[in-house]
C-alpha cells in the first residue's frame, strides 16, 4: 500500500534488505575495519560517523576532486562532500600546496603568532560578505559560541533567539524547536544540556514573521542567529519579504542579527548575504573556506567592534572565554587564503550552480514522470529533495516529512552503484570537479530505484 510519500512499504521493505545484503557483499573490508575498531567509542572516530544507512561506514582510501575510493576498490562519485566541508572538493592542488610548503618548507604547525595569511584571509572575507572585521576559530560552532559571548556582553541580554530545527553546529543554545504548543522546548536526542534550553533560547518557525516578534516583544534577546535558509533539516528557502523583515524586527528591538553561512555559502562567492543582499552583524561560516583544513570565522560589523573594545570590564585577549590555543594557526590561514583565493572563486561558483541547477531540473522532471509527491529545492550548488509536496515552508514541517527508511533505500541503492549522498539527507554538493556527467549518473541511478519502487 503507498504511503503519503508516495511508496509501497512492503515493496520498500524487501528492497531495501536487498540492497543492505549487496552493500555488505561490496564493503567486506570496511566492515572488517568496523569490526576491529574496538577502541573507539562508536567503532568510529566522531559517533555521527555512524549515521550510515547500511549498518557500517564505507571506509575511505583515496579521495581527489569529486571522486572517492575505500578499502575494498570501489570508487564513488561523491555528492556529501564532507557535508560541505569540502565544497572545494577532495585535497585541491593549491591548498596541498599551501599547506605543503607552510608544514613542510616554511614549518609551523601552531605557533599562537600572526601570520600575513590571516590578514589576507580577512580583507578576501571582507571583500566577499561586507563585515570589515574578522577573527578566526577552527570550526563555525565555536565561531557561533564565542559571537554568541560577544553580544551577550555587549548588550547585557541573556537570550539568544533560533529557528526551530535549524542547524549551528553543537551550539547548546541552539538545540531548541518549537513545541506542539507553539513555544520552545528541548529538541529530541539533546545530549547532556547544561541547563533546560529555555532558559538560555527563544525560538520562532521559519517563515513566521509575527512568532519571531512574539518572542523579540520579551525584550530579553541578545542575539539572532540564523541560517539564511535552512539547510540540514533539508533546504528551506525564504519566502519573499522574510530576510528583510527579521533586519526590520531585530533593529526594532534592538537585538544583532547573525547569520551562520556555513552551509548557505553555497549560494555564491559571498554566499547568501551577498546573493540577497543583506546586513547582518555579524557573519559566522566554517568547513568549505578551508578547503577541508579545520577552520571557522566570524566577522564583525565596525560599529559592534567599536562597541566591544571600548569596553575596559572585557577581557578579549586572555581568560575571557573567547579564543582558542589553535585557533588562526598558521596552517589553516595558508589553506583558507589558498581556498578562497585559488578554488572556490568567481568562476568556480558559477560552474558549480549551473551543475546544481542541471541536477535540480533533472531530479523533479524524474519526480513528476513517476507522479510520487515530492519536492526539490536549490541553493546555489546545494540542491535536496524531500517527501513532500509542496516543499516545507519551516524546519517543524520539514522534520515532519522526513522518512528515514525510504532516505536510507536510496542511500544505499546510489552507494552500490557508487554515488554518495549527505548520509544525514537527501542533500547533494556540486565541487568545481562536478561534471554534467556526473550529475546524469546520479539521475540514471536515481530513475531506476522509482522504477523499482514504483511498479510491479
Amino acid at each position: 500500500m503507498a504511503t503519503e510519500s508516495g511508496v509501497d512499504r512492503g515493496k520498500l521493505s524487501k528492497l531495501a534488505e536487498r540492497e543492505r545484503a549487496a552493500f555488505a557483499e561490496r564493503h567486506p573490508r570496511s566492515a572488517a575495519a568496523y569490526g576491529r575498531a574496538d577502541h573507539l567509542f562508536g567503532r568510529v572516530p566522531m559517533t555521527w560517523m555512524n549515521k550510515t544507512a547500511a549498518g557500517f561506514p564505507v571506509y575511505l582510501k583515496t579521495a581527489r576532486g569529486n571522486r572517492l575510493t575505500d578499502l575494498d576498490g570501489n570508487e564513488f562519485i561523491d555528492f556529501c562532500l564532507g557535508d560541505t566541508g569540502a565544497m572545494a572538493g577532495h585535497s585541491p592542488a593549491p591548498v596541498v600546496a599551501a599547506v605543503t610548503r607552510r608544514l613542510g618548507e616554511l614549518g609551523g604547525a601552531t605557533t599562537m603568532l600572526p601570520t600575513e595569511d590571516a590578514a589576507v584571509v580577512g580583507a578576501e572575507l571582507a571583500s566577499r560578505f561586507g563585515l570589515p572585521l574578522w577573527s578566526f576559530a577552527l570550526t563555525a560552532t565555536d565561531a557561533n559560541r564565542w559571537a554568541i559571548r560577544l553580544l551577550r556582553a555587549v548588550t547585557g541580554r541573556s537570550k539568544i533567539l533560533f529557528h526551530s530545527y535549524c542547524y549551528h553546529g553543537s551550539v547548546d543554545e541552539s538545540l531548541i524547536v518549537v513545541g506542539q504548543d507553539g513555544h520552545g522546548r528541548s529538541r529530541e536526542g539533546n545530549v547532556g544540556a547544561p541547563v533546560d534550553v529555555t532558559e538560555t533560547s527563544r525560538v520562532a518557525e521559519f517563515n513566521d514573521l509575527a512568532m519571531l516578534e512574539r518572542e523579540l516583544a520579551h525584550g530579553d534577546v541578545a542575539a539572532v542567529l540564523m541560517e539564511p535558509a535552512l539547510t540540514n533539516i533539508g533546504i528551506v528557502l525564504p519566502e519573499p519579504g522574510y530576510l528583510a523583515g527579521v533586519r526590520e524586527l531585530t533593529r526594532k528591538y534592538g537585538t544583532y542579527l547573525i547569520n551562520d553561512e556555513t552551509h548557505t555559502f553555497s549560494a555564491g562567492p559571498g554566499g547568501a548575504t551577498r546573493f540577497w543582499d543583506l546586513d547582518p552583524d555579524v557573519l559566522t561560516i566554517g568547513k568549505a573556506i578551508g578547503g577541508g583544513v579545520p577552520v571557522g570565522a566570524y566577522g564583525l560589523s565596525a560599529e559592534l567592534a567599536d562597541a566591544l573594545t571600548g569596553r575596559g570590564d572585557l577581557d578579549l585577549v586572555d581568560m575571557g572565554g573567547v579564543g582558542g590555543t589553535l585557533a588562526g594557526n598558521p596552517v589553516s590561514m595558508a589553506a583558507t587564503r589558498a581556498t578562497l583565493q585559488e578554488v572556490l572563486t568567481e568562476g568556480a561558483f558559477a560552474t558549480m550552480t549551473t551543475t546544481a541547477t542541471a541536477f535540480a531540473e533533472g531530479i523533479q522532471k524524474i519526480i513528476s514522470t513517476y507522479g510520487v509527491p515530492w519536492s526539490v529545492s536549490r541553493l546555489g550548488a546545494r540542491v535536496e529533495y524531500r517527501f513532500a509536496d509542496p516543499a516545507p515552508r519551516n524546519g517543524t514541517e520539514s522534520a515532519a516529512s522526513a522518512d528515514a527508511e525510504l532516505e536510507d533505500f536510496l542511500h544505499v541503492y546510489l552507494a552500490n552503484r557508487g554515488v554518495l549522498l549527505t548520509p544525514f539527507h537527501n542533500m547533494a554538493l556540486m565541487c568545481p570537479e562536478t561534471t554534467l556527467d556526473d550529475v546524469a549518473r546520479h539521475h540514471e541511478i536515481f530513475d531506476a530505484a522509482l522504477t523499482e519502487l514504483t511498479t510491479g
